[in-house]
């Protein structure tokens, strides 16, 4: 179903919507009326080639300083996300866990987690964090950048639980990870999801992304190609052709 075309969007789930979200990079016109759904506990797959415009949505939603959101509207739970500014978005439960992971230097996981959660409301405790990624507890005494690339996404993952967490936002979290530290990342993302929280994931590795999601967004030159389910996405060889090169 493509919805590039629509020119209004009516948002249908009354948890998160973004709807026709226009941002730029200074005259960069990036995001182009995009309009998408989520419901409460859903995983969403964000995707499309590179250049597409998943990342710079991602932070359109987190509402990074750049790009800038010109105009459209972002909901959480009722919330105009729209109107605030990043550290607000975070304060109603908006993380985003970037492709460089920006785990702190000099801190420990443990104070990683500990920072995190300094000010606002506080997420997963770290006993219940440590059970998602033993890992982390083997190591929680280590210092947070000296750890392996898969132990540093399952920290960032770990940093955002550890806050009121309502939306995650995952920008590749599979980029330069072993297939069997993968599995361990899409083990815990399930069990994430198993929690009720909702989450969009950006990921290159479609197929990886498309087999823990229930739905999917494809992007293509930073509109919406393609709304539906992860399993549409998996058994249109076309479509992934088309948009994806898979």
């Amino acid at each position: 179903m493509s919805v590039a075309a629509m020119e209004q969007h009516e948002a249908v789930s009354d948890y998160f919507s973004i709807s026709n979200v226009n941002a730029y990079y200074g005259d960069s016109y990036i995001v182009q009326n995009i309009s998408f759904d989520v419901n409460e506990g859903e995983i969403l797959a964000l995707l499309g080639r590179n250049g597409a415009g998943k990342t710079s949505t991602l932070r359109a939603i987190a509402r990074a300083e750049s790009p800038e959101v010109r105009s459209g509207e972002i909901y959480l739970q009722g919330n105009a996300v729209h109107e605030m500014k990043d550290h607000e978005a975070a304060g109603a439960g908006i993380q985003l866990v970037p492709e460089d992971r920006r785990i702190i230097q000099g801190l420990t996981v443990e104070e990683n987690l500990d920072l995190a959660v300094i000010a606002g409301e506080r997420g997963w405790d770290f006993e219940r964090i440590y059970e998602l990624f033993p890992r982390l507890k083997e190591r929680r005494k280590q210092e947070g950048t000296t750890l392996s690339g898969g132990e540093q996404q399952m920290l960032a993952i770990g940093r955002a639980l550890a806050k009121d967490l309502k939306l995650l936002l995952l920008d590749e979290p599979y980029e330069g990870l072993a297939p069997v530290v993968r599995h361990d990342i899409e083990k815990a993302l399930l069990e994430v999801r198993s929690a009720g929280i909702t989450t969009i994931i950006v990921e290159q590795n479609a197929v990886a992304a498309l087999k823990i999601s229930d739905r999917a967004v494809i992007l293509d030159t930073g509109e919406v190609a393609f709304s539906g389910t992860a399993k549409e996405v998996l058994d249109d060889e076309a479509l992934r052709h088309e948009y994806l090169a898979i």
